[in-house]
């Protein structure tokens, strides 16, 4: 028999976990929360989303009930430490999504409110840094980013800083803002949202002992599809954003819009499969099993297993 560290859920299985979670987003909300080309529905959020955050509010008020224990057994009171979910999958997965939509129901619980969002593009190094490390057809792999930095800034979230910052990346320019910082004033729960974020350095034992963003997790979550299925869902969003761009000279995509259909789908193309298939291949998609929970999704976007790791 084939043993599996995962308990498998149906989608019409997972809803029952449900049990009387309110539905608490309404259709205009979730709007505003789906991303470029993705069509996640009410039922959707009800049957997949609503469970999710039920699990994660148990989790949270155990794990904030350990704290507590800690902290009488060694006779300190010390800041409460926030709860840090990570969550990975490739691009163009649906991970922003899916994090825009958990944030919005876990900040809807009483017990905790406050939830921030946080992505590591933050962490990349600017167009201009890549390329003067010839990095600038290597980025989103794990070296085009400031892990140093990534890590200070986990530590100090998990040590119960009262503010921490970060760099601002806009996916509008596809770039850092200079100058520009997002301050996080003591959260509840943090949502780390990146396609590198499971890696733990255990591949490479000559590394030697050192800290990885995944250390700092109390949770993580894989977003998870088919290559293929991804890989059409990058192209399409490809050109809805060179759509978008028509119009604007300020976007990044305003440099495809006076191209051919073809010319585009020939770049996209390209941009696939020597960078984002292969970082997947290489570094994402090795990370998976690492997760404690799996969303897989079907060719429409939806999700359509759960997958749950076995206590």
């Amino acid at each position: 028999m084939e043993f599996s560290p995962y308990l498998r859920f149906t989608r019409k299985e997972w809803s029952c976990l449900r049990a009387d979670t309110p539905l608490t987003l309404s259709e205009a909300e979730l709007a505003q929360l789906r991303g470029q080309n993705e069509s996640v529905s009410l039922d959707e959020v009800a049957d997949i989303y609503l469970p999710l955050s039920r699990l994660f509010n148990l989790y949270v008020g155990a794990t904030q009930k350990l704290y507590q224990a800690s902290q009488e057994f060694l006779d300190k009171d010390e800041a409460k430490v926030p709860y840090v979910i990570g969550l990975a999958g490739s691009v163009a997965v649906g991970k922003s999504t899916t994090s825009r939509i958990l944030q919005a129901l876990l900040s809807r619980w009483p017990d905790h409110p406050k939830v921030e969002l946080v992505s590591t593009d933050g962490f990349l190094f600017s167009n201009s840094q890549l390329h003067a490390r010839d990095l600038s057809m290597r980025k989103g792999f794990p070296e085009s980013y400031d892990l140093p930095a990534l890590v200070q800034f986990l530590s100090e979230i998990k040590s119960g800083r009262e503010e921490v910052s970060m760099p601002v990346y806009s996916h509008h320019h596809y770039d850092i803002l200079p100058g520009e910082r997002y301050t996080i004033k003591k959260p509840d729960i943090v949502i780390v949202e990146g396609l590198n974020v499971l890696q733990s350095g255990m591949e490479n034992a000559s590394m030697g002992r050192r800290l990885f963003v995944s250390d700092f997790f109390d949770f993580k979550v894989y977003v998870h599809a088919e290559t293929a299925v991804i890989r059409k869902w990058y192209m399409d969003r490809f050109f809805a954003f060179r759509n978008l761009a028509q119009e604007d000279p300020t976007m990044f995509f305003h440099r495809f819009a006076t191209m051919s259909d073809q010319a585009v789908h020939d770049h996209a193309e390209h941009v696939w499969k020597e960078i984002n298939q292969v970082n997947l291949d290489e570094n994402i998609l090795p990370t998976r099993e690492r997760a404690q929970l799996i969303l897989e999704k079907g060719e429409d976007h939806s999700v359509e297993t759960v997958l749950l790791r076995k206590l």
